[in-house]
């Protein structure tokens, strides 16, 4: 295949680490490489290199003879004008036109044909990178390089750009966080890595398993390091009692391997319980417990026939909409571009005044709101001064342990803690602001597209962190994993006043839509006017919608024993998650008691006390160890 692009020992550096060094890369036609890495660790620079919009500091960068090469940046730019006319010629006005037709198609499939005659200026954000991706993907080009191409795409989008890609013939290198599309469209995979490149063979599951096995290695080669340097330091500290001079830099060379982490420790990967009951791990008897997390009581937030359109003369983005969102509550809003979704959200954080109906918010209920725009951030503060500003559990203006805690899970390591917040890239930016929507402990957590811009480590820390969570979540994303991962029920919003209630969440939703597109499909009847939800989800009218996680109306009879609804994939997965931690919890208990029981010796009054708190540790231990297999084999069956 024709060499597109080859990079040799290429390195770029930040003032205050490096992003990656000594990299080589060939890009050939019919490439199909997928860019992972933590935010910061350079993942939007190297495509820039590869693209010639920016230079490494060192190596050599050649590209093919002739190559066409379209970029989408992570913040792009667009000439002035009209919509139409900045999508028509291609990528920087020197790629060929496929023709207007194609160009209308792509932006009609991107949410934005309604947009084509609008001027630029006027656009919004998540639009004006819409249409750089429509203006990357209209022009005739051998490479593509694409940079979070899934940011501000409806679920509909998402699916039908995944096709493109995959049907797309010249080199393509690809950001993003949508692990669907990087498992099906990706042939191999760049790892970044504090400085490192790690090249995989294979999709997004292939990287995970090689990835496993590389931290498997190099956490056994860190244990013999460590064994190495503990037998030099018991050897170093039995020196010769007439030796005048201690080789004191040895020994503390030596402690500061023991005691340190490895050097490619990925990080983040540390428990913390931020619910009812207090923090990991054991607390001795008659210890008062904090609880970050206030408890919730049995309501939460409460909507009522909602409705809202903006203005008197437009038309209705849903109406009589019901919402009863539960204590512990998983919830799920989709829906194509513009059919209401951030509105939604907006009312129910009480930003928004609905159009009409009313919503009624518990006094038990500390709300924290995700959006997309993000807070406004003080670039001369340091991100361990901006966590200890929201509300925590310190009033000595610095961050409480569980603070800290969520920083070290969220890879804001010791260095980038004290990092101004200036230097960041947009990425940790990003997730500096979810950091901060999740230190203020709140109990209802709303998340208006997280998954924007944050790496994947971040969004499987952040789908961790959500299992054991017990707050109540409402989340809008067009991203399938973490739907499928997190919400349990679903409110569907078709863009055209309509809403439905999916009890299955993102799965059941996905079953509505392909019955919807069976029936749109010859020898099928057509479907009802006015483009009502698909068979298989309820209308969400004021007569009967299924709140999320509780039912509304009178209640039915009693069912019998026999006849109990199975729970959710998600709901098993969260219960799951919860036995895990419990799990967690005893066994650090119990290790703690034998560490006590060894230290006792020859009290025999000790001796006696651990042994009934250990079997009791070792009976809860056990409990959680059977409610987990109960579990897993339900989720299995």
């Amino acid at each position: 295949m024709p060499i597109l692009v080859d990079l040799e020992r290429v390195s770029a550096r930040r003032p205050d680490r490096p992003l990656f060094e000594d990299l080589s890369l060939v890009v050939s036609t019919g490439d199909r490489l997928g860019v992972v890495g933590v935010n910061g660790t350079g993942k939007s620079t190297l495509l820039r290199v590869l693209a010639g919009t920016a230079e490494p500091e060192s190596g050599t960068v050649r590209r093919g003879r002739g190559v066409r090469i379209g970029i989408l940046d992570q913040q792009p730019s667009l000439p002035a004008g009209s919509v139409r006319a900045a999508v028509g010629p291609g990528p920087g006005g020197s790629g060929v036109s496929i023709g207007g037709w194609e160009a209308a198609e792509i932006l009609e499939r991107l949410g934005m044909g309604g947009l084509a005659d609008a001027d630029v200026a006027t656009l919004s954000g998540g639009q004006a990178k819409r249409v750089a991706l429509a203006r990357v993907l209209v022009a005739e080009v051998d490479l593509l390089i694409l940079d979070e191409p899934t940011n501000h795409l409806d679920i509909d989008a998402v699916a039908w750009l995944e096709a493109r890609l995959a049907r797309f013939r010249g080199g393509l290198v690809l950001v993003t966080h949508d692990r669907h599309v990087l498992d099906r469209v990706t042939t191999r995979m760049l790892e970044l890595d504090r400085g490192r490149a790690f090249l995989h063979d294979g999709g997004y599951a292939s990287y995970l398993d090689a990835r496993a096995e590389r931290v498997e290695r190099e956490a056994g080669t860190e244990a013999v390091r460590r064994n190495l340097a503990r037998a030099e330091l018991a050897w170093l500290r039995r020196g010769a009692p007439a030796r005048t001079r201690k080789p004191k830099a040895r020994i503390a060379a030596a402690k500061a391997i023991v005691e340190g982490r490895p050097a490619a420790d990925p990080g983040g990967a540390a428990p913390v319980d931020l619910g009812p009951g207090g923090p990991t791990g054991w607390t001795p008897p008659g210890t008062a417990k904090p609880t970050p997390t206030p408890r919730l009581g049995d309501k939460v937030i409460t909507g009522s026939g909602l409705g809202h359109r903006f203005g008197d003369d437009s038309e209705w983005l849903f109406r009589r909409l019901r919402i009863d969102l539960e204590p512990g509550g998983r919830l799920a809003v989709v829906g194509p571009n513009g059919s209401g979704k951030t509105t939604l959200l907006d009312i129910l954080a009480g930003r928004l005044a609905p159009a009409e109906g009313r919503v009624d918010t518990a006094p038990t209920v500390v709300l924290s709101y995700y959006d997309q725009t993000g807070r406004d951030l003080d670039p001369d503060q340091r991100v361990r001064e901006a966590v200890a500003g929201k509300p925590g559990l310190s009033s000595s203006g610095q961050p409480g342990w569980e603070q800290v805690r969520l920083m070290e899970r969220f890879r804001f390591d010791a260095d980038l803690q004290w990092a101004p917040i200036g230097t960041l890239s947009g990425g940790e930016r990003r997730r500096l602001q979810l950091l901060l929507a999740l230190t203020a402990f709140p109990n209802v957590l709303l998340l208006d597209e997280p998954t924007n811009d944050l790496d994947l480590d971040t969004l499987r820390a952040l789908e961790d962190f959500l299992e054991t969570w017990p707050g109540s979540l409402v989340v809008v994303s067009h991203d399938r994993a973490l739907l499928e991962r997190t919400a349990e029920e679903a409110i569907i919003l078709d863009g055209q006043g309509h809403a439905a209630f999916a009890p299955g969440g993102y799965a059941q939703y996905e079953e509505a839509r392909r019955h919807r597109t069976e029936a749109l499909a010859p020898g099928h009847p057509a479907p009802s006017a006015g483009g009502r939800p698909a068979p298989g989800s309820r209308p969400t009218a004021a007569r009967a919608t299924p709140p999320a996680g509780r039912p509304s109306g009178p209640p039915a009879p009693p069912a019998p024993p026999a006849a109990k609804k199975p729970r959710s994939p998600s709901t098993l997965r969260r219960l799951i998650g919860l036995a895990e931690a419990e799990m967690e919890k005893a066994t650090a208990e119990r290790d703690g008691l034998l560490a006590d029981l060894a230290a006792a010796g020859n009290d025999h009054v000790a001796l006696a006390r651990i042994a009934g708190e250990l079997a009791a540790a070792e009976s809860r231990l056990t409990a959680a160890e059977e409610r987990w297999l109960e579990l897993s084999e339900e989720l299995g069956s």
